[in-house]
């Protein structure tokens, strides 16, 4: 059985977030994913300490799809620097079954 992974990643705007969701899913780069918010969020971002509010945009994807995943974000996301990061996901063998035949 492949790995199977969580990846999360935001963005300032509903639409950018929803733009990132359906351009992912669309190229089969995960099986699917969701949008939440707004949400409140502290950063740090130049040496700045900064507040504001994201959308959060998560997805789930097989391990070996993952690399492809993350660069398609960095490439389509609107800001310069991204954060992108994934942890393992676990589930029903039925579920990752379908994960694994959706990213196909």
């Amino acid at each position: 059985m492949t790995g199977y992974v969580q990846v999360s990643t935001a963005a300032g705007s509903r639409d950018a977030a929803i733009s990132l969701l359906n351009s992912a899913v669309k190229a089969k780069l995960a099986a699917s994913g969701q949008v939440s918010g707004p949400l409140a969020t502290a950063f740090w971002h130049l040496g700045e300490f900064g507040t504001g509010e994201e959308w959060q945009i998560i997805l789930k994807t097989t391990k070996d799809c993952y690399p492809d995943l993350e660069a398609h974000l960095i490439a389509a996301h609107p800001w310069d620097n991204p954060e992108v990061s994934f942890t393992p996901l676990g589930g029903s063998e039925a579920y990752l079954e379908w994960v694994t035949r959706a990213t196909s």
